[in-house]
């Protein structure tokens, strides 16, 4: 199993929707894809695809329900883990609450193809701990100096807290594939300055008033507007990521994830 983490060092550039977008074309590509809504407070998943679940991943951490009890179908099959919205009490889990959620994880039964994590946004705990836990990490970002420099900033955390040296860049809301390039540039020259880390580049997904409308409408670009510029190029960014696994087979899967979520948390823990 792919584990892809789609992460941010701020809110508003568009993470929850990329990661919406790129399981749909996975899964339109014939994989079998399991979304992962991991900001465990602010849940939003579910809110940009219209969905209400009934049950989400407090019920499974209060041992009401397993994982895959609460699982919702999305657009192509995808599987939905929905996270809590509102809800406090998921910012800071005990022991037996964390203990709970990885050994949920560990007893899936069915195939999964690729686990796609829609982090939360910053480089609060929850963020470190999920985007560490994966074999790949997106770090989404947007022609701002303020997003650039969050994404410089969580990419230093990741490196120096949790040891993590290779990631990708995705530039959103850009005006075209060569503003794309050069955002990333802007943040690769900081990082090979100052950091020791691989940074990848997997596309640009431009701005596009037919995502704004998929937005509204609470659906997947890819789906109700197939032939958009945004659509295009995430359907290009969901081969890219599919290369780049077949280039990196050394670690992965769900076992690596469960392995690596123990290891992350029990560190918090002792913190």
């Amino acid at each position: 199993m792919n584990v892809i983490a789609v992460t941010s060092g701020k809110g508003g550039v568009g993470k929850t929707n990329i990661a919406v977008n790129l399981s749909v074309c996975l899964a339109k590509a014939g994989k079998s894809v399991v979304l992962f809504d991991a900001d465990l407070s602010l849940g939003n998943v579910d809110i940009a695809l219209g969905l209400k679940p009934k049950y989400d991943l407090r019920h499974v951490i209060s041992g009401e329900r397993t994982l895959e009890e609460i699982l919702m179908e999305g657009p192509e099959g995808i599987r939905i883990i929905p996270a809590s919205s509102g809800v406090s009490s998921m910012i800071d889990l005990s022991v037996s609450q964390q203990a709970g959620l990885i050994r949920a994880f560990s007893e899936l039964t069915f195939h999964v193809d690729a686990l796609i994590v829609d982090t939360g946004a910053g480089i609060d705990f929850s963020v470190q701990t999920f985007s560490s836990a994966c074999q790949e990490i997106i770090v989404v970002t947007c022609d701002e100096p303020t997003s650039i420099t969050d994404a410089y900033a969580l990419i230093k955390v990741l490196n120096r807290e949790c040891g993590v040296k290779r990631f990708q860049v995705l530039a959103n809301m850009v005006d075209n594939e060569v503003q794309g390039r050069q955002l990333y540039g802007k943040l690769s020259r900081v990082t090979d300055r100052f950091l020791d880390v691989h940074l990848g580049y997997v596309g640009a997904i431009p701005r596009d008033e037919y995502l704004c409308k998929a937005v509204q409408q609470q659906s997947a670009v890819v789906q109700v507007y197939p032939r958009s510029r945004s659509a295009q190029a995430l359907m290009k960014l969901a081969k890219t990521t599919e290369e780049s696994f077949r280039h990196h087979k050394s670690v992965g899967g769900l076992g690596f994830f469960i392995e690596r979520l123990i290891h992350m948390g029990g560190t918090g823990l002792e913190a």
